[in-house]
Order: structure tokens, then sequence, then C-alpha cells
């Protein structure tokens, strides 16, 4: 598995989740210098960016959850999370992620997020 996503589950509005994706290391060997993300996709919507972060750290967020959720990385880990808070019934979704290295993207399988209200 290129990428190993984790962390979803059933929370209630206003509640927190982090996920976290780890990286294989056969294929990332310096996870440093790779552009990653999490997206999402919800039914009967299109894959969206929830979040990502370039190789310099910087970061960017989709506008509906601007505020609410961070992403982060551990390059030694080869790790990204995703910290998710004040969570809304909108945010119900498959949360996906993903790095891109040497011009390809690698998806991770995907973890099941739902928010009840």
């Amino acid at each position: 598995v290129q990428l190993q996503a984790s962390g979803g589950g059933l929370v209630q509005a206003g509640g927190s989740l982090r996920l976290s994706c780890v990286a294989s290391r056969s294929i990332f060997t310096d996870f440093s210098t790779n552009a990653k993300g999490w997206y999402r996709e919800a039914p009967g919507k299109e894959r969206e960016l929830v979040a990502g972060i370039t190789s310099r750290g910087t970061t960017t967020y989709g506008d509906s959850v601007r505020g609410r959720f961070t992403i982060s990385g551990d390059n030694a880990k080869k790790t990204i999370y995703l910290q998710m808070s004040a969570l809304e019934p909108e945010d119900t979704a498959v949360y996906y992620c993903a790095a891109n290295q040497l011009g390809r993207t690698y998806w991770g399988l995907g973890t099941q997020v739902t928010v009840s209200s």
C-alpha cells in the first residue's frame, strides 16, 4: 500500500477527529520533498481538496474547512495528519490522502468520516 489512511469514524457535530496517513518507505524515500494533501468525496459530489502542504511547508485549505481543520506532517515518520475540529454534518465524506512523487500522484484508500447532527 502506497499510502495508508486511518482515524476516520463516527462523531457528533461539534466534535473532533484526527486522521493520519502513513506513506510507503519504498516509494517516498525523502518525504520532505513531496507535496501532500487530504481530499474528500461525499456521496454525489466530486472529490475536493480539503488541505494541502507543499515541500516547503506552505499550507492551503478549502474554503469550507479553513479555520477548523489543520494539516501537518512528520517527515521522519513519513506521516501526514489532518486535525479536524468543529465538525459539521457537511463534512461527512470519505477522506483520502495523496502525495506527489516525481510528477505522479499517489492515493490512499480512504477513510470514512461520518458526522451526525
